[in-house]
This record gives structure tokens, sequence and C-alpha cells, in this order.
């Protein structure tokens, strides 16, 4: 059976994706860019709009990391607002559970699910680090085990929240005109080892019941908690032969939770660079790969696996005779200490065999292997390719995120969507008024537990 190709978007933040020195890159935080890249992927009947989250700016040796200095905008607060400029994207919004608390979290979700229609989604992330931790009142950090826990328990408490409510629980009275109200609609009452909450919910049941829920998490307990709670996996593995690797894994998983492949949809992160030709895009791509890694980022990147200072080493020049530093990453605070999750240093040796084979300088070394374009081509390379992985089950589609702010969606969705409709593979219109339409979802999944 033909497969559908499911398209989203992702607002680029703040990071080295972004090619600020394009004439064309527009803020990352007044109103008309959100606008703009919402509106196009709209246009391009994508399924959603993704929007990261930002706790606190990353340093790096003791400075504001240069790709963080603009901020990030409040996600609920962005969201909202796109709520009245669009009819039927969705709104995922990146929520984490480590510092925020469930009544809170499901109250914001509720009201935005009513506000859309029935169009929020929730990405459930945790925190791992401690200088995150220090923005709020808890402090430090939870270890990877109790992280999870604490998201399993947050995600839990979030539902019992929401089904307080059940469809019906407001009527209008005939006679009165009033609206009235089941008498314990609202009630819940939740104890874990995390939560120990209970009252009445203020939010009656949104047209979803519950958001659409997404997962991000990599490892072995963020693979199992996707596979109980999720509606949607947002994977890090666009290349075909890491895609089928990791969808086969995550899809093997469900039936232990009562669930079957079609309750869980595995959308990976994907760049692309569009030109007239093949030729033309790789040219391209290799233009914005060297505005994306310049020499300062470079410097950067290679600090995050060496784990000390190299302010001083040069760019254009091998990679340091010295090893890295093994440990929790001091350097780059903000990013998780198991970023690479090996010893680093057997990174390091392979890098310097990569550097040495292709006769590499720092600079290009860090630019192949940290490479972050999926989709190089025409457009009708691009439609060929995505519908191919998404055949042969290495996605069910791609979280598109463009290099350029706001408008790098918008040759993707003039050129590459048409051949996809053509191909009978992508929708010309929406399904349903709901995201969980959109995306061929329905039921909960969130009362299952590993």
């Amino acid at each position: 059976m033909t497969k559908q190709v499911h398209l989203a978007a992702h607002f680029p933040g703040v990071n080295n994706t972004t090619v600020w020195s394009d004439p064309a890159a527009g803020s990352h935080i007044e109103f008309d860019s959100f606008v703009h890249l919402a509106q196009t992927a709209e246009r391009g009947k994508f399924d959603f709009f993704f929007l990261a989250e930002g706790l606190r700016l990353r340093e790096q040796n003791g400075l504001i990391y240069d790709l963080d200095v603009v901020g990030r905008p409040d996600t609920f607060t962005v969201l909202a607002a796109l709520a009245a400029v669009t009819e039927h994207l969705g709104l995922t919004g990146t929520i984490n559970s480590t510092f925020n608390e469930p009544v809170e979290v499901a109250k914001q979700f509720a009201t935005l699910d009513h506000l859309s229609g029935g169009r929020a989604a929730w990405n459930v992330v945790t925190s791992w680090d401690e200088f995150t931790g220090e923005n709020f009142r808890r402090g430090g950090y939870l270890p990877s085990d109790q992280r999870y826990t604490r998201a399993r328990e947050f995600l839990d408490a979030a539902t019992t929240l929401w089904d307080s409510w059940a469809d019906g629980d407001i009527v209008a009275d005939t006679n009165s005109g009033h609206f009235l109200r089941r008498a314990d609609a609202g009630i819940f009452d939740y104890h874990s080892s995390q939560f120990d909450i209970r009252g009445r919910f203020a939010v009656p049941r949104s047209p979803q019941g519950r958001p659409v829920i997404f997962q991000a998490g990599d490892s072995e307990e963020g693979r199992e908690f996707a596979a109980a709670k999720a509606d949607a996996i947002f994977s890090r593995h666009a290349k075909y032969d890491e895609g089928r690797t990791f969808y086969a894994d995550v899809k093997r998983r469900l039936p232990a939770y009562g669930r079957t492949e079609r309750d869980l949809l595995v959308l990976p992160a994907a760049s692309f660079v569009i030109g007239d030709t093949d030729a033309d895009a790789a040219d391209i791509a290799h233009d914005v790969r060297l505005a994306q890694v310049g020499p300062a980022t470079a410097i950067n990147f290679l600090e995050q696996l060496w784990n000390r200072d190299l302010s001083d080493h040069d760019p254009d020049g091998p990679l340091p005779a010295v090893d890295p530093i093994p440990g929790d990453n001091t350097i780059a605070k903000g990013r998780a200490s198991t970023r690479h999750h090996r010893d680093p240093r057997v990174i390091a040796d392979e890098w310097r065999q990569i550097a040495e084979a292709d006769n590499l300088t720092t600079r290009e070394l860090i630019i192949k292997v940290t490479a972050r374009q999926t989709f190089v081509g025409s457009a009708a390379t691009i439609a060929t390719t995505i519908d191919r992985h998404v055949q042969d089950d290495a996605a069910d589609g791609f979280i598109l995120v463009p290099h350029i702010t706001p408008g790098g969606l918008d040759r993707f969705v003039d050129e590459v969507v048409p051949l996809l409709q053509d191909r009978g593979v992508y929708r010309t219109e929406y399904d349903g008024p709901t995201l969980r339409d959109n995306l061929g979802l329905s039921g909960s999944t969130i009362g299952a537990h590993p």
C-alpha cells in the first residue's frame, strides 16, 4: 500500500542551521517571521508548525554562545498568536517536563487546543543539566533514569487533568439560557513518586481531548517512552539507512504496549537545499555549509568534543594534538555531556583518521562531520528521495528545517510539494479540522505504562 508523506515546518531557532549572513535572513523574534513561515507551511498543506524551547541561553568558555544572542521568545505565546492567523496548521511546542509543573502545562495546552480548534501538540522533553536548573526554584538536575520517571509521571498527571472533564460536561439549560456543568467535572487526584496533586482543573475538555504527543529522546529510555506514550517521534535519523534501522526499532516496541505501527509516526528533522539542477544544488549546499560553519563556529564545535579551551587553535590548521578531556562537559554549558554518546577520545581518533585521509583542516573536518543537509538536489530529485524514504519505511515524513528565516520554505512549497501531489503521496486538501485528523491518529495511548 502506498504511504502518504507527512511534512512539518520547524522554526530554525538560534543555532548554526541559520545562515545569518544571507541578505534574505530575517528576525527570529519578530512575529512577522513566525507568521511567514507558518502561513507558507499551511499553503503547502503541512501537518504542523514546530517550535523549540530555550530555557536559558547557552554559554561557552564563560561567554554567551554567539548563536544564541538573539534569545528565544515564549513558546505558548507565539503558538497562541499563530492560532489566530492560521486555520488548519497544527501548532507544536517543545515544553520541558523537568522544570515545569503538570497543572500549568496541562492548562496551557488545553487552552491552546481550544483557541486553535484542536490543533495543539506537545513535544515532551527532559532537561539534563544543572546549568539550566539554576534558572528555576529547585535548581540542580535529575539523573537520566529520574528524568524519564518524572516525564512519564508528568504526562500521566497532565492526562489525568485533561480527562477530568468529559464530553458533554457543559450543557445549555434551555429553560434558563445558562450553561450548566456536571458537579464533579474537573475534579482530579493524582499521586506518584514525583507529584502529589489534587483539586479541580479549570479548563473544559478541548477539541482533541488532549494534544498530540511528541517525543524526541533517542536513548533506550527515550525510545521506550515514545513507544508507550507518544503519537509521534521527532527523530534525528534522517539518513536512509539510519532511518530504516531506527524506524524498525521503535515500531517493534509498540506491541508490548498494545499498539500498532499506525499509532506512532516517525518524523525525522531534515534540512534541504534546492537548485535548478542537482549540480546547482550541490554548489549552493557547499556555500551554505561554509556560512554555517565559520572559523569561530568550527572552534566551538571542536571544544564541545575536546572539553577544553581551544580558543587559540587555528581552524585552518590540523586537529589538536592533545586528546579530549573525558567526563562531564564543562566548556559548552547548556549542552548534554552525552552529546556524542561515546568516549570522546575514540571519536577524536576517528576524526583524525578522516582528516588525514582527506587532507582536511579543522574547519573542513567539522563541516564534514556535522553535515546538516539531508536533501540536496533539484525539486524533482528531492521529491523522489523523500518519497523513497517514506515508502521504504525510513520515515513517515519529515520535519523540515530551512536554513533561511523566514522565507526558507517558499521554494520547497512552490516546487517540491506539487511534485509529491502529482505522485499521489501527498494531500491536496487537509483531511479534517484537528491535527489528530491530519496525522491519521486516533485514540489515546498515555495510559500505557512501560
